[in-house]
């Protein structure tokens, strides 16, 4: 298992990111969170599957349709085991 802290910047508020994210995460069968920041961006934790981790990485880096991704940083950091499933957290 892997886990990675993602922050993406772009036109990715108000465009569906974090419902779409969710649907993304679980379609790979993933687990963590989604969350608007004050600054604009969209940060996630997400943990898993090296493959599938990778490929939820890949899917943020294009987001849902009417999002505009101009740049991500996707960081190593430790599992947390507590967590079972994705979901969306209120904005921080």
């Amino acid at each position: 298992m892997i886990a990675r802290r993602i922050v993406v910047h772009g036109r990715v508020q108000g465009v569906g990111f974090r419902d779409a994210a969710v649907q993304a995460a679980y379609t790979l069968d993933v687990a963590g969170w989604v969350r608007n920041r004050r600054d604009g961006s969209v940060e996630a934790f997400v943990q898993g599957d090296a493959a599938a981790v990778e490929r939820f990485v890949e899917w943020c880096r294009r987001g849902p349709p009417l999002a505009r991704v101009s740049d991500l940083s996707a960081s190593d950091v430790d599992a947390d085991s507590a967590l079972r499933d994705f979901s969306s957290r209120p904005s921080a």
